[in-house]
């Protein structure tokens, strides 16, 4: 099941993003996708797959096709000959393969069946391309953060700028990870992010506090594609 952020959420993670870059330099910026890949690569590798292993069963099996044979033709005929056993093996191959491309057609069943490590992969991929759209280098002292959530995945990113990256390690931003994991779990995506904005904010305040001139560089609204 995909979650759906209600408009109190995007209020509700706005206005974390703005108490949180009330005490530091830096900026951060929020996105929530549907999800991250179409996945429609999946659908074909598992038609491909069906078909096969179709081959497969007939190769171990022959005399399925012997049967096969005898109800589309004289069913007293001893022999099969290796055109018709081709014939019959090619017609099931695509059987198979096209109706499990069908059936896979289905982008949650798609997603559902996608391996998780593909999916880690894609989501950041993701992550990255909008990071680089969105905050990279985009403020003047290179302090931007992304943190990106792709929902039909349940999966998230969080994504420094090299200003930050230079003296912050990616795994301080840990408790951050697991406060907007916990509310995609709970089935509260927009709390789960709210939390984690505002420990990202504690890690900026820390290392980036508030100078006299800061003006916001980066869009505080939560962002939805």
């Amino acid at each position: 099941m995909v979650m759906h952020l209600s408009p109190e959420d995007h209020a509700a993670v706005t206005a974390a993003v703005k108490a949180a870059e009330a005490n530091t330099s830096g900026e951060i910026v929020t996105i929530v996708a549907g999800r991250s890949d179409s996945y429609v690569d999946i659908g074909v590798h598992y038609a491909a797959l069906a078909m096969l292993l179709v081959l497969a069963v007939l190769a171990t099996f022959p005399e399925w096709v012997d049967h096969l044979h005898a109800l589309i033709r004289d069913p007293w005929t001893d022999h099969v000959s290796t055109g018709a056993a081709l014939t019959i093996a090619t017609a099931l191959a695509a059987l198979a393969f096209v109706a499990v491309r069908l059936i896979l057609t289905a982008a949650p069943l798609r997603i559902a069946l996608t391996p998780r490590a593909t999916k880690a992969r894609r989501v950041r991929r993701r992550a990255l391309a909008l990071f680089r759209a969105s905050a990279e280098h985009r403020t003047m002292a290179a302090t931007g953060v992304l943190l990106y959530l792709s929902l039909a995945e349940h999966r998230a990113e969080i994504i420094a700028d090299v200003g930050i990256h230079e003296r912050v390690s990616p795994d301080v931003w840990g408790h951050a990870m697991a406060a907007l994991i916990a509310g995609v779990k709970d089935g509260r995506a927009g709390e789960g992010m709210a939390a984690a904005v505002e420990e990202i904010g504690v890690v900026l305040a820390e290392h980036f506090p508030r100078s006299g001139s800061n003006p916001n560089e980066l869009p505080d609204r939560l962002i939805e594609l």
